[in-house]
């Protein structure tokens, strides 16, 4: 059986944590800034744990990179 390949997309976008949570980037963040209040782009700054429910086919496209 041949090895599963990795989702390349899916590891641009996501990194996990070392007990096994996927981070992601903020949506909202990528343009249109000057239109958000300050408190808001302070907000979006950063990165967030995902949901677990959204996080579990994450960590299965990941392949060898989810441990």
């Amino acid at each position: 059986m041949p090895k599963l390949k990795t989702n390349k997309a899916v590891k641009k976008r996501f990194r996990l944590t070392a007990t096994g949570k996927v981070m992601h980037r903020q949506a909202g963040t990528s343009h249109l800034a000057t239109r958000k209040s300050k408190k808001r782009r302070r907000q979006l700054r950063g990165k967030t744990v995902l949901d677990p429910s959204v996080a579990k086919p994450i960590r299965q496209v990941l392949g060898r990179w989810s441990y």
